[in-house]
């Protein structure tokens, strides 16, 4: 029985994606070097410091731990000074809808992402209310694929992991829901994220009939 769903953040509530992209270029525009769209895509699910090693790697730049720590800190704060300034407007369609309806039945809500700035998203766009917990990258030291971070929002809404639908839009998080034993509905292209039991194009499309037949296995796509 479907008992709560996990939410990733970007790309599924919101798209965040924009702004790490803005302060990542940023970053390495002082540094002295390019960033693309198409390597920031690259970036979906893993964590800050992980982004940081990536990107340094790519611009064939070595620095030490702790002048790593300064960079990801001063990108961080250009990226905290751009979601400061976001509105409800830029919720994803469907997202809080869905959430509304789910709640509504009685199914228990959680927040699974490895940012570390969710909960300053949530309350900006008015939406902290509808989950029941916010698991995020200050609660968890393992990136995705790794399942900690939902098996943490599992245990925070005392609902056993099989119980549990997790929705995702990157690879990393889907092949996390399925080493944490739940069922995920993924957020994007069904060539991607062929691992998802089921793939939709954003949460507008997504029903609690959808949502109740994950449990039965049904074929919903």
């Amino acid at each position: 029985m479907i008992k709560a769903c996990i939410f990733d953040l970007d790309g599924v509530i919101v798209d965040t994606a924009v702004y790490h992209y803005r302060a990542w270029k940023q970053l390495a525009h002082e540094l002295g070097f390019g960033f693309t769209e198409q390597q920031n895509e690259q970036l979906k699910g893993v964590s800050r410091v992980r982004s940081l090693e990536l990107i340094l790697g790519w611009g064939g730049v070595t620095k030490s731990p702790a002048e790593q720590t300064e960079l990801a800190t001063r990108k961080n704060q250009w990226y905290v000074d751009m979601i400061n300034r976001m509105e409800p407007s830029e919720i994803l369609p469907g997202a809080q809808e869905f959430l509304k309806i789910i709640r509504q039945a009685g199914i228990k809500t959680a927040l699974g992402s490895a940012s570390k700035n969710s909960s300053i998203i949530l309350e900006r766009l008015g939406l902290l209310p509808l989950f029941d917990a916010v698991v995020d990258g200050n609660h968890v030291t393992a990136s995705k694929p790794d399942p900690e971070v939902f098996l943490k929002g599992a245990e925070a809404l005392q609902v056993n992991p099989a119980d549990c639908v997790v929705f995702e839009d990157a690879i990393a998080g889907v092949q996390a829901a399925k080493a944490g034993n739940m069922k995920v509905v993924g957020i994007g292209s069904p060539e991607v994220l062929s691992e998802a039991d089921l793939v939709i194009r954003g949460l507008h499309e997504m029903t609690l009939a959808q949502l109740q037949a994950l449990d039965t296995g049904a074929d919903n796509i």
